[in-house]
């Protein structure tokens, strides 16, 4: 009778330990937080609804994100010819040493590392100078002779000499962009003189123009004559690119329709061949899938990293569509002409027809290449004007990275320290995830997608300015119309002040606390953080009581006067960068992006650090994947797809190193 009642007790016990173990389990939060290092964050993002995902869908994003891990190397070796030499001396020294690894050299060994797979490479993700070590060039010589691990000596002047490739894009006034640039988008040797009249010489003006140059290198052969080195298999990259097209025919078998087929098919023929028209086609093809829950990003798309804007960086993303959320996107997608109508531009510059702007809310399943671990929160392709015009364009914006954003920045003390009062916090409390959502869709959706050109003028007329100038009328679409009543009026926000809390954001940022990401003594570079300082410097030198900054206490902070005036400012500075961008106005953007873009008040800047390093915050942000795990049946199909959301930031790493990288030291 004991023995029984002692059985039951027992039970009883574990019965209740285990139901208790499962209530804290399913109560346990998200974990968005993973490790901080220098000015940098990781987090990792959740993929809510993947499970509602049927198994053809989950097989196909399995597939899309094994072709987007095998581009890793590719980024790092455009980013610098040296970066994956240092890569892997670094991670095989990290792999082997052989000595305690409590001490500070390893430490600080250990935080470059990090840096550098952060960044792609050895310069830093936004300002693009270079980041030196803090261990010493005798320590890591010794370290790896102890360790047995081999390098090419070459490495060591490029790691540690601060005067060797400083920089990996300039954008500095009267120098040579490509000669003094450390990106490897030109081979040794070659002169901006001699790239831009390559360029000028192959440019295709035909009315559906190829991108000459958005897949090649620039180099120069035995005779010194410039020649293209294209990205394709069997050529250059080849070695990535063949298992990119392993993975994307893999994907081919899950294809959710006809169409979607179609674009793989294509960029699968681009990937193989180089030609540029079957890029054209498969961007086309792209653009026409609308259908599909399950999109990707994959291969050579954006030029920001390019000195000249021209060559297109390795990038990749899988993303499913987010269905309740698309509708807010959709809802200013299928207002784009009223929104287009009604831009205080000037009427020859508007479209007459705006076609196809096709916009939606994802869920982000992988990043990759220039998407990882750093990664824009919207997209809008393509960026061939031509197509944009006759065929449309995809607008997204990512919904769950957005999210990870704010859960975790929530109580961490910035809106206490830089907004101006308790009523300001409030209203952004309440608003400002909102309006930061809407500013993305606007921007995305139609701010991007918004004017024409004028008959003869291209997309390369505005040179090292163009990126800034577009992120600048994008931006400034997205604030014009955050303000006005057409978003209450379509439901998407709540009331007519709401949008006070972006407007206040935005210009703080422009204006303050984007500075963070500024080495004292430096200008900016970046092409958004010009474009967020060209635009509230703008207005705040424009402003006639609109806008001010006060001082209380010796610490400075924005008051804006008239939300409804500023809005004003906003709509006269948008009209003019639509001007400059239609007409191809080089001098004008030249002069707008050095008047307003580049400079940093040193003694601002200076409290700003001060203000921000008291809340010991990372202003940088990026992200860990989560790893997909796959069943297979005796035959090797694929029956069920996991997510697994705990692999640390170093692990990650070492894994896509070990398992993602076909590409040779030198290439």
């Amino acid at each position: 009778m004991e023995k029984k009642l002692f059985n039951f007790v027992t039970l009883s016990f574990v019965t209740l330990l285990l139901m208790f173990t499962a209530c804290r389990k399913q109560e346990t939060p998200f974990q968005y937080n993973v490790d901080k290092f220098y000015d940098l964050e990781i987090l990792r993002y959740d993929v809510p609804e993947f499970d509602a995902l049927t198994l053809q869908q989950k097989q196909l994003v399995y597939c899309l994100s094994e072709a987007a891990l095998w581009g890793r190397d590719i980024l790092f070796d455009q980013n610098g010819r040296y970066n994956l030499r240092i890569r892997r001396a670094c991670e095989a020294l990290y792999l082997n040493y052989p000595y305690d690894t409590d001490n500070e050299e390893f430490a600080a060994f250990e935080r470059y590392l990090k840096r550098v797979w952060f960044s792609n490479g050895i310069h830093h993700h936004y300002s693009e100078d270079k980041f030196l070590p803090e261990f010493s060039q005798k320590w890591f010589e010794t370290a790896c002779a102890d360790a047995g691990v081999q390098y090419d000596a070459a490495i060591l002047p490029v790691m540690f000499d601060p005067a060797v490739m400083p920089k990996r894009t300039t954008a500095q006034n009267g120098v040579d962009l490509v000669a003094n640039s450390a990106g490897n988008y030109y081979g040794e040797g070659m002169t901006q003189k001699e790239a831009e009249a390559w360029y000028d010489a192959h440019k295709d003006n035909s009315p559906e123009p190829l991108w000459i140059g958005l897949n090649s290198q620039l180099v120069k052969n035995a005779e010194g004559k410039v020649e293209e080195r294209v990205y394709k298999v069997g050529g250059l990259y080849g070695e990535a690119l063949e298992k990119v097209v392993y993975w994307l025919r893999e994907a081919l078998r899950y294809a959710e329709n006809d169409q979607q087929r179609e674009v793989i098919n294509k960029l699968i023929a681009f990937n193989e061949t180089g030609d540029l028209q079957l890029f054209n086609e498969y961007c086309i093809a792209w653009v026409k899938d609308l259908d599909s829950r399950v999109d990707f990003v994959n291969g050579f798309t954006e030029t920001y990293s390019d000195p000249l804007g021209i060559t297109g960086t390795w990038e990749s993303m899988v993303n499913f569509k987010d269905l309740v959320a698309t509708k807010r996107a959709q809802l200013i997608s299928d207002n784009a002409q009223w929104f287009e109508d009604n831009s205080p531009t000037a009427k020859k510059f508007k479209k007459e027809e705006v076609k196809g702007v096709s916009a939606k809310v994802i869920t982000a399943a992988i990043l990759a290449g220039d998407c990882y671990p750093a990664t824009p929160i919207g997209i809008n392709l393509p960026n061939a004007n031509w197509i944009r015009k006759t065929y449309g364009s995809k607008s997204v914006t990512i919904d769950n990275l957005m999210h990870a954003y704010n859960e975790a920045a929530k109580g961490n003390g910035f809106n206490e320290e830089f907004m101006i009062d308790d009523e300001i916090r409030e209203i952004y409390s309440k608003y400002g995830a909102l309006c930061g959502d809407l500013h993305t869709d606007l921007h995305e959706c139609v701010g991007h997608g918004s004017g024409k050109l004028m008959p003869g003028v291209t997309k390369d007329a505005l040179k090292e300015h163009a990126s800034t100038i577009e992120e600048a009328r994008a931006d400034l679409f997205g604030l014009y119309y955050l303000a006005d009543p057409k978003l209450v009026e379509l439901g998407l926000l709540p009331n007519e002040e709401a949008y006070k809390a972006g407007y206040y954001q935005q210009l703080m940022n422009g204006l303050m606390t984007q500075l963070v990401r500024i080495e004292p003594g430096k200008d900016i570079e970046e092409a958004h953080m010009r474009d967020r300082q060209l635009i509230a410097k703008w207005v705040y030198d424009h402003a006639d009581g609109e806008l001010e900054i006060i001082e209380r206490d010796g610490k400075h902070y924005l008051q804006i006067n008239d939300y409804e005036g500023v809005r004003r400012l906003f709509g006269e500075l948008l009209a003019e960068i639509q001007r400059i961008t239609s007409e191809g106005d080089y001098a004008a953007a030249k002069n707008m992006v050095e008047t307003y873009a580049v400079k940093v008040g040193p003694a601002l800047h200076k409290e700003i650090l001060e203000r921000y390093a008291e809340l010991h915050l990372a202003p940088y942000k990026g992200f860990v994947n989560p790893v997909y795990k796959v069943t297979r049946d005796k035959q090797g199909a694929i029956t069920d797809v996991k997510l697994d959301f705990t692999e640390g930031y170093i692990d990650q790493h070492l894994r896509y190193s070990r398992d993602y990288s076909p590409l040779p030291d030198v290439n």
